[in-house]
């Protein structure tokens, strides 16, 4: 007769998240994960699998959480430009107030296991042209609204904003001061006038 599980899944998945939102992947052990979570080793390992899966699955719950907000965010009806400033504007914010400096989960996978873990690089690839659909997406209806000139590429801007958006997470996990973060993200914001 099978067990029945004693933890909830969903909760130490995304308990699991954000430990190694905060730590990286390197930096957390198995018996971290246990310790955190309070399930036993071998309950992960059936649940999850190994440590890497485990890492895989809190990437995408990640990309599931953050991804759906902003295509809700940039794909309202009504005046384009407004949104995307806004988005840039909480971007630089938020990494300017991440107190915790934890970056964003998916920058922060690249630059640690990007050089060496191809899978890993694929997700995050995944997730980058996602994010780079949806400005781009974005900055064609404001072109075609009129909001954003015409010589003007969607897709070049949308890269652009794309990059800098990481950037402004690598930036905002070093601690630098608030001031740099706004002022690159007014100066970026400023290419599309």
């Amino acid at each position: 007769m099978a067990r029945t599980k004693e933890f909830d899944p969903d909760a130490a998945l995304q308990s699991a998240l954000e430990l190694f939102w905060r730590r990286g992947y390197e930096a957390t052990s198995m018996a971290d994960l246990v310790a955190h979570l309070g399930i036993a080793r071998a309950s992960l390992y059936a649940t999850f699998g190994s440590k890497r899966e485990l890492y895989l699955k809190a990437l995408q719950r990640y990309g599931e959480q953050h991804g759906p907000a902003l295509v809700e965010e940039l794909s309202q009806p009504g005046p384009v430009l407004p949104a995307v400033r806004g988005l840039i504007r909480r971007f630089a914010e938020e990494a300017a107030c991440d107190e915790l400096r934890r970056g964003c989960f998916v920058t922060n996978t690249a630059v640690e296991l990007g050089p060496h873990d191809p899978e890993t690089m694929r997700r995050v690839e995944e997730s980058w042209h996602s994010v780079e659909t949806v400005l781009t997406s974005a900055l064609m209806r404001a072109r075609a609204q009129g909001e954003l000139p015409a010589d003007r590429d969607p897709v070049a801007l949308a890269r652009m904003l794309l990059v800098l958006m990481q950037g402004l997470r690598v930036v905002g996990k070093a601690g630098s001061a608030p001031a740099r973060l706004r002022d690159a993200a007014d100066q970026a914001l400023a290419l599309l006038d």
